[in-house]
């Protein structure tokens, strides 16, 4: 406000700076003024009414994050404004007495800076179009208040912002998007909700309102989450919201993948391959709701391009304002045309943002013509209430205020047809009767139907809901519950340690023993030496076992007899159990639905005399790490493979149960009689975990199988991951490899190469020769222990891609098998060459033509003998006529041979 100074009758008067709202004001009563002095200051007052004299100009700034981010650039805003005052000037039907003229305003990216520097506009703009971050529209409300200068916004969602008492500068040009997603909600019962945004502080601040506005009115929106910035971080936001439960809608607080949005393309993929958009939840983009996407005859190279989006977008809903008029595309090649737009883009190129800001000029416009014609000041709260009572043609659809200035432009529900990359109107979202009505066609749900509807009381501002349920029933219902759940604990209790299902072991379960070790090897972990003794029982299984065995006890044997079948202790340290929590039998339930014959499986806990151990059964082999330093065993490769497979089954298997190993290495893969290998210690460090067991260091040689990202963070879980699992797998198969310890290529000490692995670069992994293994089996291992988690492929992948040849020769084996005869082992070419090759003296004689299903007819052999073999073999019966291709063979016993099988060609071998 300018002081100046005027000679007649001694008065100060004020005049304002403003260029639209000059204003007198006097210090004195104009009585005691000379007559020609209120003459003129009459005469002046006159010139000074709005109907006489006006600004010369009125400046607007466009406010937006136009340099920091290139999706908003896209829409062109300095183009769009240019032609939307350009035609505001030259339309002779508004009466504004001045020109209005326009600014680019700069907005940060991070919602503390574009407040520092929207308070620095202060004196360059009469009124705003913006701001378009909702993070600081309410305080940019109260300085347009404290200013009187006008904020027009089309992105501020901030419900208080509709007080017209504390807000009496501010004014919507769009209606408000809660109220829009509100209206589509109700009308599919959709009600539960989850909002994800994308990272930056502009979609982060509009997921916060988002959810603020939406639970004022009564929604439940149960998770607000920003999907991280890398492929672990998007996958654990999909997971949060899985287990979130009853969530039926997403809203997407990001860019659009339609306009080129990046993230909302990798969040609905990784949605995709998660199985989330097979019709469990609707997905809904935000940022559609601020402008009008084109639909008609419209196709979107993204969808188009990329088979995976169009299949995951087919659980899309895309809310957007209806295109009354024309199409955004066809109003800006018809400003193209007529010369008005004077760019190179084409209308598939700009953001249809570009349309909002213009209406949002134009409703500025309208507002400052009702307010002349109504002979106001274009002051901010003068503008911000003439905007009620509004209609006109906007950029290519019809704009209506009502009396209160609320936005009641038509909104349209757009969904792709299930495999197009088109987007078809299904639906009308009509703010003026508060309606969605059918437009012609029927939105495609992947599931056929929309997701189960919530209750209608949550869309009544009347109703308390608890989910259509009377409040008696929720708490009757919760007590049942409960009391159900007690009994299912006690349930619980009683099996665990009753009945054939029974988990919890006593010394009264097992009878501990020696088992000879001159004839069975028992080499796991932590067997040793050990005298004990028999506890006689009055049964027949357990006295045939006192005559066979020596005398054990429970604290000098790992071995025991459990139901007649001997059985593996793996004891804990004392120290980590005192009792057993509630939490740890959960995980033993766990354990005992385990069922894979490649899973050792797990037949109780025992718990007594102060012990605590795992009980396994017992694999007289030992273990993996035994079996490779055995060198009695021969092992070529087809042996290897047929362990390996075994390990990749079983752990493909663990993980399809969603447990994770942990501590997966070759001790931990025992072997059973029939050479079949089995994963064993699963759920061991789950259980320590949850018995809060305190962490011990082990030694580093016992850390060669441990993933890197494991071994840098000590605060790491103890059960560890599925691709730490991976891990261990690929140093496992450098062991079956090339025979020997991990590392053992490299003469290092233990702890160096600890070290190394835990800080590269360079990356310090085993080396194995190309002539030790197949190519294809080199490069799985190397892929399997990248540095990078994500690198590594899962055993699902393992298995289809790398075990072709594996199945190839098992599968050869059971045709042999089922095409054989009783006491005759059945060959083909491929197990000859292998036999000759290893000079070993086996006796082949030549059986003839053979069909096999699926092979065609080859040449197969028997094999008869072997030379300085002294065993005696059954006689095979004669071949009778027309048994030349056998059927139907006999399973042989320990002492005969039958058709050849895997396991009986490892036995041979050996």
């Amino acid at each position: 406000m300018q002081h100046i100074h005027l000679p007649f009758g001694g008065a100060l008067w004020q005049l304002s700076s403003s260029p639209c709202c000059p204003v007198l004001r006097s210090r004195h009563s104009l009585s005691t003024l000379p007559f020609y002095s209120i003459t003129l200051w009459i005469i002046l007052g006159v010139l000074m009414c709005p109907c006489c004299v006006q600004c010369l100009i009125f400046k607007v700034g466009i406010l937006g994050p136009w340099n920091c981010d290139p999706y908003y650039a896209k829409s062109l805003p300095a183009i769009a404004s240019r032609l939307a005052v350009g035609r505001i000037n030259e339309d002779f039907s508004l009466d504004l007495g001045c020109t209005m003229d326009f600014v680019i305003l700069q907005e940060a990216c991070e919602t503390s800076k574009a407040l520092t520097s929207f308070v620095q506009y202060e004196n360059m703009v009469d009124a705003f179009v913006g701001p378009t971050n909702p993070g600081y529209c309410n305080a940019a409300a109260l300085m347009g208040k404290n200013w009187d200068k006008s904020i027009f916004s089309w992105a501020c969602i901030n419900y208080e912002l509709d007080r017209v008492q504390g807000y009496p500068t501010f004014a919507r040009t769009l209606p408000s998007p809660t109220r829009v997603l509100f209206s589509v909600l109700r009308f599919f019962s959709l009600a539960n909700i989850a909002i994800v945004s994308s990272n930056e502080d502009i979609w982060i601040d509009t997921a916060a309102k988002l959810a603020s506005a939406l639970r004022s009115q009564g929604l439940p929106v149960g998770i607000v989450v920003s999907m991280g910035n890398n492929d672990t971080m998007l996958e654990d936001t999909l997971l949060s919201i899985q287990n979130a439960g009853k969530i039926k809608v997403i809203i997407m607080c990001m860019h659009s993948a339609l306009i080129g949005g990046e993230q909302q393309k990798s969040f609905l993929m990784k949605a995709y391959d998660m199985g989330l958009t097979k019709g469990q939840y609707v997905f809904i983009p935000y940022d559609t709701l601020l402008y009008s996407l084109p639909y008609t005859n419209t196709t979107y190279f993204p969808l188009q391009n990329n088979t995976k989006l169009r299949k995951a977008y087919d659980a899309v809903l895309t809310i957007t304002i209806e295109s009354d008029l024309m199409s955004f595309n066809e109003a800006y090649n018809m400003a193209k045309r007529f010369g008005e737009l004077m760019v190179s883009q084409e209308p598939e190129q700009v953001s249809p943002l570009f349309g909002t800001i213009y209406n949002s000029l134009y409703l500025l416009a309208k507002s400052m013509h009702n307010a002349r014609r109504a002979g106001k000041w274009f002051s901010g709260s003068n503008l911000a209430s003439f905007t009620r009572n509004i209609t006109f043609s906007g950029f290519n659809q019809n704009i209506r205020m009502d009396a209160q200035g609320n936005g009641q432009t038509d909104y349209v529900i757009l969904d792709t047809d299930g495999w197009g990359s088109e987007l078809y109107r299904c639906f009308y979202v009509k703010l003026s009767l508060d309606k969605v009505l059918f437009a012609g066609t029927y939105i495609h749900f992947p599931a056929g139907s929309p997701p189960p509807s919530d209750s209608s009381c949550w869309f009544d501002p009347n109703a308390i809901c608890t989910g259509g349920v009377e409040i008696t029933y929720v708490i009757i219902s919760f007590l049942c519950v409960i009391l159900s759940d007690l009994c299912r604990r006690r349930i619980q209790q009683i099996q665990l340690i009753k009945g054939p299902n029974r988990i919890l072991l006593t010394l009264e379960d097992l009878t501990f023993i020696n088992p000879q070790l001159s004839k069975r090897k028992i080499t796991l972990e932590d067997l040793c030496d050990s005298k004990s003794y028999i506890e006689e029982k009055s049964t027949g299984e357990r006295s045939r076992s006192v005559n066979s065995m020596a005398t054990a006890t429970h604290e000098t044997s790992n071995v025991a007899v459990y139901e007649g079948d001997w059985v593996w202790l793996k004891k804990f340290k004392e120290g980590h159990f005192k009792e057993v929590k509630q939490s740890t039998t959960k995980i033993f339930t766990k354990m005992k639905d385990l069922r894979n014959e490649n899973v050792n499986p797990f037949l109780g806990f025992f718990t007594d005399c102060e012990m605590f151990a795992i009980v396994t059964e017992h694999c007289s082999r030992g273990s993996l790490h035994d079996l490779l330093r055995n060198e009695d065993v021969k092992l070529d490769w087809m042996f290897k493979s047929s362990l390996l497979l075994d390990l990749i089954k079983g752990m493909k298997y663990l993980h399809h149960r969603e447990f994770p190993h942990g501590r997966l290495k070759s001790h931990n893969c025992v072997v059973d009689g029939r050479f079949v290998l089995k994963i064993t210690d699963y759920g061991y460090s789950e259980i320590l975990e949850t018995q809060k067991a305190p962490k011990e260091t082990p030694p580093p040689e016992d850390l060669f199988w441990t993933a890197p990202e494991l071994l840098r963070d000590p605060e790491s879980p103890r059960k560890g991951t599925y691709k730490a699992d991976v891990y261990s797998f690929a140093i496992i198969l450098q062991e079956v490899v090339v025979r020997g310890t991990p590392y053992c290529m490299l003469g290092l000490s233990p702890e160096e190469i600890i070290r190394k692995v835990k800080k590269p670069p360079p990356m310090c992994r085993p080396t194995v020769a190309p002539d030790q293994a197949p190519l294809e089996c080199i490069q799985l291992m190397k892929q399997c222990w990248s540095e990078q988690p994500d690198r590594r492929p899962p055993f699902d992948q393992i298995f289809d891609q790398n075990t072709e040849r594996m199945l190839n020769t098992v599968n050869t084996a059971s045709r042999m098998e089922s095409t054989g005869l009783p006491y005759r082992i059945h060959v083909n070419i491929s197990t000859v060459n292998i036999l000759r090759s290893l000079n070993d003296g086996y006796k082949i004689e030549v059986r003839g033509k053979t069909e096999l299903k699926g092979k065609g007819i080859e040449e197969t052999y028997w094999l008869v003998g072997k030379s300085n073999f002294t065993k005696p073999l059954p006689k095979p019966p004669e071949i009778k006529p027309g048994h030349h291709s056998a059927q139907t063979p006999l399973r042989a016993t320990t002492t005969d041979l039958a058709p050849i099988s895997i396991s009986q060609l490892k036995q041979w071998h050996s």
